[in-house]
């Protein structure tokens, strides 16, 4: 049977669900320039939502099915919501009857909005787990490191825009430097300095153990809701 290929120039993408994902995802790719927003298309009985991909220039269909590209060739991909910022994690898995060629169209898609990884479909609960779920865990981070912030004395929209960039940058020195996240932090702890007291309170009160125990939670969610 031939396969047919996808035209990289003028290929339209659709989306069958016009959530929070899906327009993280639209954002960016038209942000980015990959795709204008004339070759988006997706479907939603909410006005509300149609609105929202309307604002950017989306096409909204009147069913799910009109997106359907009539092919049974699939790549799984679990992406997450920076894309809007082309900064997600997105993990992609080829279904048996996609090619090569269907791979890298795909991950320069997402590529585009982030970077993206190839695993294979077993893994997937575990990254929804973490990458998936994580955005979330660490925004719980942020607002709590501002409210510590205000709580040792500083005024709020100050304390939540250190505890933004302190995330942001650590984040980029851990993907950046090659370092060890573990040498990381130890460049930054000084014997009997403020970090290592701060550190001794976070080991005391669980803190690793609560971040792995909430990826382990998620993953098994994950696999519960696709059994």
């Amino acid at each position: 049977m031939e396969v047919l290929t996808i035209p990289t120039d003028t290929y339209k993408l659709g989306f069958i669900g016009a959530g929070k994902m899906a327009e993280s995802i639209a954002r960016g790719v038209v942000q980015s320039g990959v795709l204008p927003a004339s070759r988006i298309r997706t479907s939603h009985s909410n006005p509300a939502r149609r609105k929202v991909f309307e604002s950017f220039g989306v096409q909204l269909l009147p069913r799910n099915h009109d997106e359907w590209a009539g092919n049974n060739r699939f790549i799984r991909v679990m992406p997450n919501t920076p894309a809007a910022v082309g900064e997600a994690a997105s993990v992609m898995s080829l279904g048996a009857a996609a090619t090569e060629e269907d791979g890298d169209l795909i991950a320069k898609l997402f590529g585009s909005v982030g970077k993206i990884w190839k695993a294979d479909d077993k893994l997937f609960d575990a990254i929804t787990g973490l990458s998936g779920s994580g955005p979330a865990y660490i925004y719980l981070a942020i607002e709590a490191l501002a409210d510590g912030g205000v709580a040792a004395g500083l005024p709020r929209e100050l304390a939540l825009g250190l505890a933004s960039q302190t995330v942001l940058g650590a984040a980029t020195m851990a993907s950046k430097t090659g370092k060890h996240p573990g040498q990381l932090k130890d460049d930054v702890t000084s014997p009997g300095g403020t970090t290592i007291s701060g550190i001794h309170e976070l080991e005391k009160g669980g803190f690793r153990g609560v971040l792995m125990n909430a990826v382990v939670a998620a993953a098994r969610r994950s696999r519960e809701l696709s059994s």
